[in-house]
C-alpha cells in the first residue's frame, strides 16, 4: 500500500510542457515542502492526458479531480484549498461551454472523454513513463511472459491474426499476416523495426504514446521479435521528438536492468535488444523501405516492391515493420485475448483509432475512439464543435496523403474502407477540421507544397508530376487559371497515383482529387470569376467601401499600412486595390460595417 494519502498527476507531454507544466510541477514540489506535506502527497509526472486545448492539466487522486489550464500562480491555492482543506478549486475545473454554469470535477464526465475507449493510450496520463515500476504495476511485461511461456511463436502470431489488428500507419495491412510472413521467411538474422517517423502536418499520436508509455512499445517489439525469431529491434524516430527520445532511452536502460531486454529475457533462451535510430525529418522516410535505406546509412528513398520487407528488409534480412500505434495495441491483445479486441470496431476494421484532432475545433487534442465512430460525433461530441460558431466545412484526414471529407459526409462511420470509398484514407491519424473561412483550392495547394518539398525525387511521376500540379494550383489561386486546367488537374493526378513508385507519390494527389470531387464549384469560381468564395486567396481579394455606410471618419485610412485609402473627412472613402496588400486592417477597424471583402 502506498504511504502517500494523495497523488497529484501532472501532464508531462510536449503540449503541456510547452504551456509551462514544468514550472507548475516545480512549484508543486516547493509548496508541498513548505507546507510539510512532501511525505503525504506525491507528485507524479505523466504522459499526455489528450485534452491539449485545456493544458496544463493536473489530476488529483484519490479524489479524481481534474484541473485544467493550471498556472504556476494557481499552485498555492490548490495546496491550501484542496490538499489541506479538501475543497476542490472550482475555477480551475472544466467548464462545459454548452452548459455555462456547470463545472466537471471528474474527467469521465467531460464530453471530450465520454466517447473515448483507450487501448493504445491506456496508460498515458496515468503512469510515470520514466519509472518501469509504474508500468509493471499496470500489468507491464505480462504479455511478453505469456507469449514466451504459454503461447509460443506460432500461438502468438495466431492471436494477433485472430484479433484483426491492422497496421495503424496508414495502409491498414493485417499485422498478423505480416508477422507470419516474416516468421516463415528464411534467414539467419531477422529484425523488428518500429516506425516512429511521424511526419504528417498536425499529427502527434506516436509522439504522445512514446512520451507517455514507452515500455508498451518496447514490450510489443520484444513480443514481435520472439514471434518471428528476431533478436534485434530498431526504433526509427525523428530527431524533432527530443522528449520521446529521452524517455525511450530511459525505458530501454530500465528494461535491460530488469532482465526484460537483452540476454536470456525472463530466464528464457530468448535474446532481444533494441536500439534507437534518429531520423532527420524526411517525410518520405515514413515509407517503410525508404526508412530501411535510411537506417542502413543510405539515401532515404523507396525500394521497388516486391520483395517486401518481411522477405528482404533491413540489410536484406526478413524484417517486421510496424508503427508506434500498432505496437501499442499488441500487449492488450495478448493479455486480454483476440476475442476481446474483436468486440471493438467494425467487421473489417477492429479495435480503436487514435486521432490528432486539430484545426478549427474547440477541443484540440489526442482522441482514441472505436473504429466505426461517426465523423460527426468526433467533431461535435468529442471535439466540442467548430471554433467561434463558424460553419463546419470539411475534415482533412490522412495528412498530405489523405483527402478532404465534406460536411455532408459527416455521418460517415470512420474505418479504412469507408474513408477510401470517398477518396480519403486513414493515414497515421491526423484529422484537421476546416471551417467556412478555408479555401479548398488553397488547402490542396498547401498539401502539394509539402509533398513536392518532401519528394525524394527518385521517380518521374512524383518528382515532376506533383510539381506540375502545384504550378497549376498556384496559378489558379492567383487568378491566372484556365478552364482546361481543371481537366489537366484530374487527369494528371490520376496518372501520378497509378505510376508513382511508393506510397508518397501514389497518394500525393489525393487532396487535389478529393477537393475537385467535392468542391468543384470553388475551383470554377477561382478560374471563371477570379474569385475566392472563402476569401482566403489574397491575390483574388478586393476590399470595397460601401458609400451609403461610410461616415468619413478616416479611421480606415489612418490605420492602412500602405496608405491606399483616400477620402476627405465626413465623406465616403475609396480603396485603391492596385496598392492594397489585402491585410484586412481597414475592415477590422471600420466601426460602421462600411468595408466589405469581395
Amino acid at each position: 500500500m502506498s504511504r502517500f494519502r494523495m497523488h497529484i498527476l501532472v501532464c508531462g507531454g510536449t503540449g503541456c510542457v510547452s504551456s509551462d507544466s514544468a514550472n507548475v510541477l516545480e512549484a508543486l514540489k516547493v509548496e508541498l515542502a513548505a507546507q510539510n506535506l512532501y511525505d503525504e502527497v506525491q507528485v507524479v509526472t505523466t504522459g499526455c492526458f489528450g485534452f491539449c486545448e485545456q493544458g496544463p492539466i493536473l489530476k488529483v487522486y484519490p479524489d479524481n479531480v481534474f484541473y485544467v489550464k493550471v498556472t504556476e500562480a494557481d499552485v498555492a491555492e490548490i495546496i491550501a484549498e484542496h490538499v489541506i482543506k479538501g475543497r476542490p478549486v472550482e475555477r480551475l475545473l472544466y467548464h462545459d461551454p454548452q452548459k455555462a454554469d456547470e463545472t466537471m470535477a471528474e474527467h469521465r464526465h467531460i464530453p471530450f472523454y465520454q466517447m473515448q475507449v483507450r487501448v493504445a493510450l491506456r496508460n498515458c496520463g496515468i503512469i510515470d513513463p520514466e519509472r518501469i515500476e509504474d508500468y509493471i504495476a499496470v500489468d507491464g511485461y505480462e504479455a511478453l511472459g505469456k507469449s514466451i511461456f504459454e503461447l509460443g511463436q506460432e500461438g502468438t502470431i495466431e492471436e494477433i491474426k485472430k484479433s484483426g489488428l491492422r497496421g495503424r500507419g496508414g495502409a491498414g495491412f493485417p499485422t498478423g499476416i505480416k508477422w507470419e510472413a516474416a516468421f516463415k521467411a528464411k534467414g539467419d538474422k531477422k529484425y523488428v523495426v518500429c516506425n516512429a517517423d511521424e511526419g504528417d502536418p498536425g499529427a502527434f499520436m506516436d509522439r504522445s504514446v512514446l512520451e507517455g508509455d514507452p515500455h508498451a512499445v518496447l514490450e510489443a517489439m520484444a513480443i514481435a521479435g520472439y514471434a518471428i525469431g528476431a533478436d534485434e529491434g530498431v526504433i526509427y524516430i525523428r530527431a524533432e521528438y527530443p522528449l520521446a527520445v529521452q524517455r525511450l532511452e530511459i525505458a530501454i536502460k530500465q528494461a535491460e536492468e530488469f532482465g526484460l531486454l537483452g540476454e536470456g529475457i525472463l530466464g528464457s533462451d530468448f535474446n532481444f535488444k533494441i536500439r534507437i535510430n534518429l531520423g532527420a525529418g524526411a517525410f518520405v522516410c515514413g515509407e517503410e523501405t525508404a526508412l530501411l535505406n535510411s537506417i542502413e546509412g543510405g539515401r532515404g528513398e523507396p525500394r521497388t516492391k516486391p520483395p517486401f520487407p518481411a522477405q528482404k528488409g533491413l540489410w536484406l534480412k526478413p524484417t517486421v515493420i510496424n508503427n508506434v500505434e500498432t505496437f501499442a495495441n499488441i500487449c492488450q491483445i495478448i493479455n486480454r485475448g483476440s476475442d476481446w479486441f474483436r468486440t471493438i470496431g467494425t467487421e473489417k476494421s477492429k479495435g480503436t483509432k487514435v486521432f490528432a484532432l486539430a484545426g478549427k475545433i474547440n477541443n484540440v487534442g489526442l482522441v482514441e475512439v472505436p473504429m466505426g465512430t461517426k465523423l460527426n460525433d468526433i467533431i461535435y461530441k468529442v471535439g466540442g464543435g467548430i471554433k467561434n460558431g463558424k460553419k463546419f466545412k470539411a475534415v482533412q484526414t490522412g495528412g498530405p496523403s489523405g483527402g478532404c471529407i465534406p460536411a455532408d459526409k459527416a455521418e460517415l462511420e470512420i474505418d479504412y474502407e469507408n474513408l477510401q470509398s470517398i477518396g480519403s484514407m486513414m493515414g497515421s491519424g491526423g484529422m484537421i477540421v476546416l471551417d467556412e473561412d478555408d479555401c479548398m483550392v488553397n488547402i490542396a495547394k498547401f498539401y502539394l507544397e509539402f509533398t513536392v518539398e518532401e519528394s525524394c525525387g527518385r521517380c518521374t511521376p512524383c518528382r515532376i508530376g506533383n510539381r506540375r500540379l502545384l504550378e497549376i494550383l498556384t496559378r489558379i489561386t492567383k487568378g491566372q487559371g484556365k478552364e482546361e486546367d481543371l481537366t489537366v488537374l484530374k487527369e494528371l493526378g490520376e496518372v501520378i497515383k497509378d505510376c508513382s513508385l511508393c506510397g508518397l507519390g501514389q497518394t500525393a494527389p489525393n487532396p487535389v482529387l478529393s477537393t475537385l470531387r467535392y468542391y468543384f464549384d470553388e475551383y470554377e469560381a477561382h478560374v471563371k470569376e477570379h474569385r475566392c468564395p472563402a476569401g482566403a486567396c489574397k491575390d483574388l481579394l478586393k476590399y470595397r467601401v460601401i458609400e451609403d455606410k461610410c461616415k468619413g471618419c478616416t479611421l480606415c485610412a489612418r490605420n492602412c499600412p500602405v496608405a491606399c485609402i483616400e477620402g476627405e473627412s465626413k465623406k465616403p472613402h475609396v480603396i485603391d486595390n492596385d496598392k492594397c496588400i489585402k491585410c484586412g486592417t481597414c475592415m477590422e477597424k471600420c466601426r460602421f460595417g462600411a468595408i466589405v471583402r469581395e
